[in-house]
């Protein structure tokens, strides 16, 4: 798409270049399809690029739109690609015509030979594959024109076997062009979007935020190019980007979604509007609404794969930037018509007053009153983040002679906002009250919004708390509100436990001057929590003493609640079932409050809870739901992403484990959260350690060590990497530096009475011992611990100590015990739903120490490994692969990295186990 620029979109495309490579080999044509800015040019780039390589003669035609204009134009940029002494070899009449065509004569165009300039094409081709194969490349060949269109159809009729033609087209409507150039039945290859993970890849390749991708994404639709420009728009907003911000359609990314939506005609975009305006758009709605073609419109947008419509009739466009775009296009009287004609047709009566509300700009304080009692209905529905907009909907409908009403509303909004995680909604309330003559109670409500939509980003935000405490002086309840996010803050962001503990007792003493017991509660959980972490025994007594304190079922911010506190105890614990049956009382309960951070964190809680207890499968869905919940509600992403990573590495995929992982340590690092950057990278080094991958995981939790030493965090039930890190320290001989960190680790757990930490690292101990030649013991030692575990019912706990037993069998040469222990983690993971470590336990023979290749590699990867173990050299797999040799030496280094070899004789060796 040559009006936007080149992007790089070759992430996440190397499975479809390969396969569009096979494709060509076999049936000498391809096509690739696919909507504008998905990637279909950079895949065609790549496979041209890996053909010039190998020394094929490359013809390449990119017309742009412009040129469907220009009769022959294409076919004189063609010619111009081809190498002169081709043209050299022309009868006289065929070179005649080429001059013409390229303008090198100044005979007149008039009565030009098109037969012989058709068949000089034909023999320059075969010229040109008499000598090396040939590829003709024509991207964009929606934009051929017609006279260049019909040259390459007679054309390539007539070619011989060693060219072949890869066509990538955007199809606008109409019979394909492509397909009419390289013949019926040619297979066609759709450019699939990309994926979260690939988008997130996509971005840190362009040094964009990674915790932006998951709402990239989602307003993309994994378009490529619309994903850069979106960021791009992001990352220069002048606020800074956040994770909850709108999302900027404007500039390069607006121009992107115009090209998209120019796939359909003027009244499918009307349709296509209204539809954007709606809250829950529909077929049904739409006709309502006046669209009385709906149905056949929006199945032209669905061709051009702008929209899904549901076997419902639901709507959902998808890239969430094209409903935007739509309504930033339209004028002012077409939006307001639509919202008028939505307004009669809806029938939610929020949704009603809503779309009335954006139909008109003038004030009506009986509208005004009107939509804020449809927030207030929102409000107890649950819907905090609708009750905000229409809160701030409300007050730009409040008459000027009203600015107590007004201003009342605004706070509303704010507080809404603020309890629905979103960000921006927040911002803007707080602007509006800050620019008023507002009371200091209602800018520190205000600045309270916003500092509890912020979610793990509270690192920016010194001055919005030194302007809250300034208004707060003089009222104890607010200094108590504002010292308590600042406790909050002390831990996240600044690791400071210490600190957050003190300053937590002050608000407390506050609170309790200012009659909020509610506050005072919360102020002794702070202290509890950080007394849990500091390791102090009287961590449980604050605990009690704060559960003691009257305060709603319900606390508005229930996160930071006693109640889930002592929730989070049980976790650490291991009193699993008790843990498990409060959280499912409290979902239910958190839900009809509206707050997505607490919603958020009760179901990680439940996720953590499921996978402790081996139901591997729940815990995924528990996961699964705080993902979505987090792109939607824009809360920050690393805690979600730090969750689904440690959901796939106990019940799907060890590699989408890593992926998540390692997108949680960026977006962690982006917003400066200490807390959840230590977890994801947990996560990280357990799934390294599992794969084998000794180096790598030693790093990792040598980090999270490091980490954890700099927010002083003793106790080790918090946050369990101790085992995790004893084991990769042995696995990498350091013997020495492993005993002495699980004597350390062991004293401090003991005197805390861990007793499933102990456990763990009594696992860690019996591979210590096997390694320094203590093989009874440590087999003694660990069967013992597996039955611990059994006791404790921790079965992935279990299984995983059973494989560790076979190591040590193994290393003794005792193979039956080595497979029945082997048999037995099996059985243990399979009951428990943990896949990745079923696979780990089936694929690794009695005589085998590391994972197989194959739960290692790609498809991708496997290919090349084998080419090359079986003696390939670099070029001859580009080659075979229709790869550059840059892209097989890259894939080979991963390979490397990922089966810990240094030679292709070790790599056959992996491959051969």
């Amino acid at each position: 798409m040559a009006a936007t620029g080149n992007a790089d979109t070759g992430v996440g495309r190397d499975e479809l270049i390969e396969a569009v490579g096979r494709t060509l080999a076999a049936h000498g044509r391809a096509i690739l399809t696919g909507p504008a800015g998905v990637g279909k040019t950079t895949v065609a780039r790549a496979l041209a690029d890996a053909a010039e390589a190998r020394g094929e003669t490359v013809l390449r035609l990119a017309p742009e739109a412009a040129d469907r204009w220009i009769p022959e134009a294409s076919a004189a940029a063609l010619l111009a690609s081809v190498p002169p002494a081709a043209l050299d070899r022309l009868a006289g009449p065929q070179r005649t015509a080429v001059a013409l065509l390229r303008r090198e004569t100044d005979a007149p165009r008039a009565g030009r030979d098109h037969v012989a300039l058709r068949l000089a094409v034909v023999a320059v081709l075969r010229t040109l594959a008499a000598d090396r194969p040939v590829l003709i490349l024509v991207d964009n060949a929606q934009w051929l024109d017609a006279e260049t269109a019909d040259l390459l159809r007679f054309v390539l009729r007539l070619t011989p076997p060693g060219v072949r033609v890869l066509a990538a087209e955007c199809v606008r409507g109409g019979a394909p062009v492509a397909e009419s150039l390289c013949g019926p039945g040619t297979p066609a290859l759709r450019v699939p979007p990309l994926g979260a993970d690939e988008v997130a890849e996509l971005l840190v390749r362009h040094q964009l935020p990674a915790r932006l991708a998951g709402r990239i994404h989602q307003a993309s639709g994994g378009n490529p190019r619309l994903a850069l420009a979106l960021g791009r728009s992001l990352a220069e907003a002048r606020d800074g980007a956040h994770h909850a911000d709108t999302l900027p359609v404007c500039g390069e990314a607006r121009e992107v979604a115009r090209r998209l939506l120019s796939e359909v005609p003027a009244d499918t975009h009307r349709t296509l509007l209204l539809a954007a305006l709606a809250a829950r758009p529909g077929t049904a709605l739409l006709r309502r609404a006046g669209r009385m073609d709906a149905e056949a419109e929006l199945a032209g947008a669905e061709r051009a794969a702008l929209i899904t419509v549901g076997e419902d009739g639901t709507v959902r466009f998808t890239a969430g930037a094209l409903p935007t775009a739509l309504a930033a296009d339209a004028g002012w009287p077409e939006r307001a018509a639509g919202h008028a004609a939505l307004a009669a047709a809806v029938d939610d009566p929020v949704e009603a007053v809503r779309h009335r509300a954006l139909a008109v700009d003038t004030p009506d304080e009986a509208l005004a009153a009107e939509i804020a009692r449809a927030a207030e209905s929102c409000r107890r529905r649950g819907n905090r983040a609708l009750a905000a907009e229409l809160g701030l909907l409300a007050a730009e409908r409040t008459p000027l002679d009203r600015p107590v009403d007004e201003l009342a509303r605004l706070v509303g909004a704010a507080v809404d906002a603020g309890c629905a995680g979103r960000a921006d909604l927040a911002r803007r309330a707080c602007r509006a009250v800050l620019a008023r003559d507002a009371a200091p109670a209602d800018r520190v409500r205000a600045r309270l919004a916003v500092i509890d939509a912020a979610g793990q980003a509270l690192a920016d935000l010194d001055e919005t708390f030194a302007h809250a405490m300034n208004d707060a002086v003089g009222d104890p309840a607010l200094m108590a509100a504002v010292q308590l996010r600042v406790s909050w803050k002390l831990n996240l962001s600044d690791g400071d436990p210490v600190r957050s503990c003190a300053v937590a007792a002050e608000a407390g003493r506050l609170a309790a001057v200012g009659g909020d017991p509610g506050a005072e509660a919360m102020a002794l959980t702070v202290r509890a929590r950080m007394g849990r972490i500091l390791g102090d025994p009287g961590a449980e007594a604050i605990l009690a003493e704060a559960l003691a304190l009257p305060a709603p079922e319900v606390p508005l911010v229930m996160r930071n609640a006693p109640q889930y506190l002592a929730v989070r105890h049980a976790l650490f614990d291991d009193r699993l079932a008790d843990a498990r049956g409060r959280l499912l009382t409290l979902l239910p309960a958190v839900e009809r409050s509206g707050a997505a951070e607490d919603v958020f964190e009760v179901l990680r809680s439940l996720t953590e809870a499921e996978l402790r207890r081996g139901r591997c499968a729940a815990g995924a869905g528990h996961a699964r739901r705080a993902l979505e919940l987090t792109i939607d509600a824009g809360l920050s992403p690393g805690p979600a992403w730090y969750v689904a990573a440690l959901a796939e590495a106990h019940g799907g995929s060890f590699l989408r484990a890593a992926a998540y992982a390692r997108r949680g340590v960026r977006a962690s690092e982006e917003e400066r959260d200490q807390v959840f950057l230590s977890r994801s990278l947990y996560a990280l080094g357990l799934v390294e350690l599992a794969r084998g991958e000794t180096a790598p995981a030693v790093a990792t939790l040598r980090r999270v060590a490091a980490l954890e030493a700099a927010q002083q965090v003793v106790d080790p039930s918090i946050l369990r990497w101790h085992g995790e890190l004893a084991e990769a320290l042995v696995a990498a001989d350091e013997l020495d530096e492993a005993a002495e960190f699980l004597d350390s680790v062991h004293t401090v757990a003991a005197d805390l009475r861990r007793t499933t930490v102990l456990a763990a690292l009594d696992r860690a101990r019996g591979l210590l011992l096997s390694a320094r030649g203590e093989a009874d013991e440590a087999v003694d030692l660990l069967q013992d611990t597996a039955d611990r575990f059994a006791a404790l019912d921790l079965p992935v706990e279990r299984g995983r100590t059973l494989l560790a037993l076979a190591r040590v069998e193994r290393r003794r040469r005792r193979r039956a015990p080595a497979r029945a222990a082997l048999r037995g983690a099996a059985d243990v993971f399979t009951a428990a739903g943990a896949l990745p470590w079923t696979e780990l336990a089936q694929e690794t023979p009695a005589g085998a120490g590391r994972p197989g290749a194959a739960a290692v590699l790609t498809e991708a990867e496997t290919r090349l490994a084998l080419l090359v173990s079986q003696g390939a050299s670099n070029q001859e797999a580009a080659d075979k692969l229709f790869l550059s040799v840059k892209t097989v030496e890259a894939r080979l280094t991963r390979i490397y990295q990922k089966l810990d070899v240094r030679s292709r004789a070790q790599l056959a060796g992996a491959l051969r186990r």
